[in-house]
């Protein structure tokens, strides 16, 4: 008889609680304004709730299919075509899942093999690397460096191997604010075309882009998408990031792959909120044409309250995150100087060297602009205060 409790031995073990959970909890504590975890303070649109409630009240509320509701799979495919130019089949092309993580972990999960080798680039949201690990893959992260954060082709040629199966890109990029281009993509491709080699392309927030080009999709790219799982969410587009419901757009023989891991991970996705997100965004697409100007507006409006401050500021070209360099205001490590900014100050912050494997040497951090007015402008008068 075993009389004390068996620990298992962690696929992770040196990962603990993210610094998200960690810095919103701080900012909890401490009362302070919270621009740290990626959400927004005020709600998403009225006829988006009101159409959940009506599929609600007309008793759809048992399982949806696997792959995702066909009304909602229909509009992404349309959506896709009038953006891209490309249409992916609305029956083997699209699934929906819980959120972007999941699609962004069942593909990893779909196409890496113990032993493959993974590029992903530093500083990386959260997710990737414990998904290629669970999997077996070998993480292999190419820093980029501040304020533009640009990929060197050349070092990306470098790291290339014949051990090297996928690439998990993102853009517009979380933490630091940048998107690609178009000549982005077909370095990629040129890299990459004589290799078999797939490329996950997060795109969350395709429709918080700022450049003057507008958001570069991979699903564009003729050649690249034969290959690539494009990745999105509707949190980030509606308001609504508790809703908790992404997709992946990949050719049908991965996506086949890719269905076979979600189809054990959560099966598929409520069903009143996928119908209600079909509505959305057949009745009112103006939403998400608009929202780079929603977003543009509140970016320039904390940049020019922030404009008196000791803090530099980075170039924004997209999602709804600004970094700050704080080097003028304090010598601690970022992590220090987020906790002291959340405790001492009242504005939390995430500081970006957790979302690298080397040491990170700048003293960055990241604030998020997802929030009223009256929020900026409160946490924008204590950071000038400083």
């Amino acid at each position: 008889m075993i009389n004390n409790p068996l620990i298992p031995e962690s696929k992770l073990p040196s990962l603990g609680t993210t610094i998200f959970t960690q810095m919103s909890a701080l900012a909890q504590q401490y009362q302070a304004i919270n621009l740290s975890q990626g959400f927004p303070d005020f709600d998403g649109p009225r006829f988006l709730q009101e159409r959940l409630a009506f599929h609600v009240a007309a008793g759809a509320n048992q399982y949806a299919p696997m792959i995702g509701a066909q009304p909602l799979r229909e509009a992404i495919a349309d959506k896709t075509a009038a953006l891209y130019g490309h249409l992916p089949d609305a029956e083997r092309d699209i699934t929906i899942t819980a959120g972007a993580t999941e699609a962004l972990y069942a593909a990893i999960t779909a196409l890496v093999r113990p032993g493959d080798e993974v590029i992903c680039f530093d500083p990386s949201y959260d997710s990737y690397v414990p998904a290629v690990t669970l999997s077996g893959g070998i993480p292999k992260r190419l820093a980029l460096s501040p304020p533009h954060f640009q990929v060197d082709w050349h070092q990306f040629a470098q790291a290339l191997s014949p051990r090297t199966r996928l690439v998990i890109l993102n853009t517009p990029h979380n933490p630091t604010a940048t998107t690609w281009r178009k000549s982005d993509f077909e370095a990629l491709w040129q890299a990459i075309a004589e290799r078999e080699i797939y490329v996950i392309s997060d795109e969350v927030y395709e429709h918080i882009c700022f450049a003057a080009e507008g958001h570069a999709s991979v699903l564009a790219h003729p050649q690249l998408r034969e290959r690539a799982v494009a990745v999105s969410s509707f949190g980030k587009t509606l308001h609504m990031t508790g809703w908790k419901v992404g997709y992946s757009v990949a050719p049908a023989p991965i996506s086949a792959e890719i269905r076979k891991v979600h189809q054990y991970l959560t099966f598929s996705v409520n069903t009143p909120t996928q119908l209600a997100l079909a509505d959305m965004l057949r009745e009112d697409p103006a939403h998400y044409q608009t929202l780079p100007a929603f977003y543009r507006a509140k970016r320039d409006r904390f940049v020019n309250a922030l404009a008196a401050s000791r803090f530099t500021l980075l170039p924004c070209e997209g999602t709804y995150f600004l970094l700050a360099d704080y080097r003028a205001i304090s010598e601690q490590d970022d992590v220090s100087f987020c906790q002291w900014l959340t405790k001492e100050v009242g504005v939390a912050a995430i500081p970006l060297s957790v979302f690298c494997a080397a040491p990170f040497p700048h003293t960055l951090i990241r604030l998020c602009f997802a929030k009223q007015d009256a929020t900026l402008d409160a946490a924008a008068a204590r950071l000038v205060a400083l």
